[in-house]
């Protein structure tokens, strides 16, 4: 694709050509051009004008170089301030973890948490984007509706549409491929800030589309410009772009993370250990009363495409069942092509709660700052799964339900999607 700014103003679409095409990478450089690198080929977009960036430590460019400081010595006109998603802007606090405002010692400008202690704590203040004339997102996200980054990034654009402040998204790859859709869209009555995009839960976009989505929906009036990658492709995942992978957070460490937690998040729904305080974060799934070889074998015979499985005992070291060994299971992907990993996420809640009926237990503690609606309707969108679960319900209609509401949202996108 050219590299082009793609522009939204005031509820009107145009394409840009920039001045420079060609950001003069050699053959040994990455053959894909994230936003960010070609902002720093053309950085005449913010030139002259006050601007804040929100980002975290993942937002680099091919060399490693942290977003925050190549632009700030880009000439690219003045950084008044930065802003951090969730686990803050070195991506060091755990989930849920409060993060404080404080100072940035490469840039020396004030950091605004946009990750306190409650859900007002979500979105910037007014007064924070009242003397900025741009607000540049630059978030890496990976491909999931309740991975909070595009969440925060719809916040602060609502905050853009009031104060009158411009929006340029630096687009980057979707790091799990853009070409497949899965699970259900949010209902009324069960948002919150992982329930916030009107996406499916595998949402297959880029933060440059989900803004454009979010632009057309939400926020006509919004100046929003998103600065496309080049030469990425929909099927392509991460390590396809000969970009680097830099986790996001602390429980993100690989690829093959990404690939399994569109899924394996609703394990969060539940009093199960989702492998946090391990080195397997997501990929180990238990708790002190699982039987894991059964488990195991039921798992197995489901003939789920794309992932194997090993019983596993493991001792998280915080979190859910800290300092205990629980028993369950360890998930290795064989086929991401073929994984379908929300499928697998409630196929896998479904057989630990009719194996275990009285020791399995949903989460019963505030989740996002929500404490009246459960875990698991917030993350997926409705209280269908659960329903389903609690019933002992076969799984597979409300699977071609989602199914088919990926398939209405597909028929929205006309004008959204910047990749083939």
């Amino acid at each position: 694709m050219p590299l082009w700014f793609f522009g939204c103003v005031a509820g009107k679409s145009e394409i840009r050509n920039p001045k420079s095409c060609s950001p003069g990478y050699d053959n040994h450089m990455p053959h894909v051009v994230t936003g960010l690198e070609v902002l720093l080929e053309t950085p005449e977009l913010i030139a002259g004008r006050r601007w804040a960036l929100l980002a975290n430590h993942a937002a680099v460019t091919a060399d490693l170089d942290p977003a925050r400081v190549v632009l700030a010595a880009a000439g690219t006109g003045k950084l008044v301030r930065l802003f951090a998603p969730e686990h803050g802007l070195d991506g060091i606090a755990q989930d849920m973890e409060a993060v404080a405002d404080f100072g940035d010692p490469l840039t020396g400008c004030d950091i605004r948490s946009l990750y306190g202690s409650d859900a007002d704590s979500l979105e910037p203040s007014s007064e924070d984007l009242a003397d900025i004339d741009v607000l540049v997102v630059d978030l890496p996200d990976i491909g999931a509706r309740y991975y909070t980054f595009a969440a925060t990034m719809d916040s602060a654009m609502a905050v853009c549409d009031r104060t009158g402040a411009e929006v340029v998204v630096l687009d980057r790859p979707n790091p799990i491929g853009g070409a497949v859709r899965e699970g259900g869209m949010v209902e009324p009555g069960f948002e919150s800030f992982v329930s916030q995009l009107p996406v499916p839960v595998r949402h297959g976009l880029t933060l440059g589309e989900i803004a454009l989505l979010l632009q057309r929906e939400r926020y006509p009036q919004t100046e929003l410009t998103v600065v496309p990658c080049q030469g990425w492709r929909r099927s392509d995942w991460l390590d396809a772009t000969g970009l680097p992978w830099v986790l996001p957070s602390p429980n993100m460490p690989t690829l093959e993370t990404a690939a399994i937690y569109p899924g394996l998040c609703l394990v969060e729904a539940t009093t199960l250990s989702e492998g946090r305080g391990t080195t397997r974060p997501f990929h180990l799934v238990g708790a002190p009363w699982v039987d894991a070889e059964r488990l195991v074998g039921e798992l197995r015979d489901l003939g789920l495409p794309g992932i194997a499985m090993r019983s596993m005992r493991f001792r998280p070291e915080f979190g859910k069942h800290a300092g205990s060994v629980c028993a369950g299971v360890e998930l290795h992907v064989t086929d991401r092509r073929t994984l379908q990993p929300v499928a697998l996420g409630l196929h896998l809640l479904k057989t630990v709660h009719d194996l275990h009926p009285d020791d399995f237990g949903w989460r019963t503690d505030p989740y996002e700052f929500v404490s009246d609606v459960p875990a698991l309707d917030l993350l997926t969108g409705s209280a269908a799964a659960r329903s389903r679960l609690e019933q002992g319900d076969p799984l597979e209609s409300l699977l071609e339900e989602w199914r088919i509401a990926v398939k209405d949202f597909d028929e929205t996108l006309g004008g959204i999607l910047l990749y083939r």
